[in-house]
């Protein structure tokens, strides 16, 4: 007896791709991020990344383009601004909340300008570069 099995819907295939050119924009723009903190360091001291939180931060970078692009296929309004918004809102739930909460890192002491316009800066180049990377790579697949 032979087994055939049953295409997705449309719907599921949509948002699964969705999910995957997400992670690729994910990936891409979590390296862009990581370049810019280069140019533009959150901390005038030290590495504000160090080695033990690589894994983290591309984990979480893939992830989080991941669940981006699949929101995206069932709300297309939060592709708005080209990214920007997607990335202010990322910095807002992992710096100030997830993060602190997980013990992985401080709340930013609003005190500190530099870390504060960095981290904005630079989440603002991921949103950008994983919403620019996520629509290039949705359109081919």
């Amino acid at each position: 007896m032979k087994k055939s099995v049953k295409p997705l819907p449309n719907r599921t295939q949509d948002i699964l791709k969705g999910a995957l050119a997400g992670l690729v924009g994910g990936l891409i723009a979590t390296a862009a991020k990581t370049a810019a903190e280069r140019i533009y360091p959150p901390h005038s001291h030290g590495d504000p990344n160090p080695p033990a939180s690589q894994g983290i931060r591309w984990g979480m970078g893939a992830a989080t383009g991941a669940a981006y692009g699949a929101i995206a296929e069932l709300y297309p309004e939060v592709t708005a601004k080209g990214g920007t918004t997607f990335g202010l809102a990322l910095l807002t739930v992992s710096n100030h909340g997830v993060l602190p909460a997980m013990g992985l890192a401080t709340v930013p002491d609003p005190e500190e300008g530099r870390e504060h316009r960095s981290e904005m800066a630079t989440h603002v180049v991921y949103g950008i570069v994983c919403e620019t990377v996520r629509n290039l790579v949705r359109r081919v697949i």
